[in-house]
């Protein structure tokens, strides 16, 4: 008779929630700038006794127990791989805190590597849509290959794995500009100095010639805002393509909730987004296809036993929705 472990898996940026510099210590910050820009929490249930986590340094697994608390920098904590991206990657950048962190686990003798990561965003809302892909996506992809190149590299034997975090996934914003302004007018405002495009505006023909879409270089305003939480924005999916790419070695559960970003953090406005970014699924839990195997994907009642969703969908979580995953990992004795 098979067995289960209930896992689960949450990612949440809150790096807004520390805006204010001034109300963070010092030794904090000095380790924040040379740090990549990712934690984790692990938390287990004390009912599971057989849990063992992987030493890097000695490439071998020692037994779970108590409580493990590491505050500052990570590079001497062996049970941790953490590695920011090569300034190569993204060179228009002095510095970068992007980059993966992984943890490897046995689970009743199921082994995960559990990786969080953060890749590079998107800089200014005009230059995402002269191309597409664009530039930004490029820089993503490149980023993203090289991670899951890492996980499968000689250095560790190959395991089942998870991804997990900000990969600043946005939507193919050339495309989706030319959908949104089909029905108005488009013009392009550029700086006087130069033939630097400043604006992009389209207004509606009709209607009093309303304003139909603004996009600066930090401003994205749409009058139908309503489409990207209609059916949990499910028609804008399409413009959804930057995992595509990764098919071939990684997986998603279907996504049936509206794009983690950029959420108001006005409390008052849960729901609602910011005029800074076109709204997107940024946040992100992908697997590896040998996952697919070792997950309950119905219960005896023939309900579903995996949910993906995010949390906090009608309080203010900050300028991401965490995203979450749920499952039942198989496991070869209880």
């Amino acid at each position: 008779m098979e067995s289960y472990t209930n896992v689960l898996l949450v990612t949440a940026n809150v790096g807004s929630l520390f805006d204010n510099v001034g109300e963070i210590q010092s030794q904090w910050l000095s380790e924040l700038y040379k740090a990549s820009a990712l934690g984790s929490m692990y938390f287990i249930h004390k009912k599971l006794k057989n849990i063992l986590q992987y030493d890097f340094n000695v490439k071998d697994f020692r037994s779970v127990s108590g409580q493990n608390k590491y505050m500052g920098a990570l590079d001497a904590v062996a049970t941790v791989e953490k590695e920011k991206f090569p300034k190569n990657f993204w060179p228009d950048f002095k510095w970068s805190r992007k980059g993966f962190m992984r943890t490897r686990w046995i689970i009743h003798d199921q082994g995960l590597d559990l990786v969080n990561i953060h890749l590079f965003h998107d800089a200014s809302n005009l230059i995402a849509c002269t191309s597409s892909p664009s530039i930004y996506s490029a820089n993503r992809k490149n980023a993203l290959r090289y991670v899951i190149n890492r996980l499968s590299d000689n250095q560790h034997t190959a395991m089942p794995f998870f991804l997990f975090g900000d990969f600043n996934f946005r939507l193919d914003a050339h495309s989706l500009v030319k959908h949104l302004s089909m029905s108005g007018k488009v013009q392009t405002v550029k700086k006087d100095s130069s033939n630097e495009v400043e604006k992009i505006i389209c207004e509606e023909k009709d209607n009093d010639h309303k304003v139909l879409l603004h996009i600066e270089e930090k401003l994205f305003t749409y009058l139908h805002q309503a489409v990207f939480r209609e059916d949990n924005g499910r028609a804008l999916l399409k413009y959804d393509k930057e995992v595509s790419a990764f098919h071939d070695v990684v997986r998603e559960e279907e996504i049936s909730f509206p794009p983690s970003y950029p959420y108001s953090e006005d409390y008052t406005k849960p729901t609602q987004y910011m005029n800074t970014r076109c709204p997107a699924w940024c946040d992100r839990i992908l697997m590896s296809h040998s996952v697919k195997g070792l997950l309950q994907h119905s219960t005896e009642d023939g309900e579903h036993s995996s949910v993906y969703n995010t949390v906090g969908p009608n309080v203010c979580m900050g300028d991401h929705k965490p995203v979450f995953f749920f499952f039942a990992l198989k496991t070869n004795s209880h």
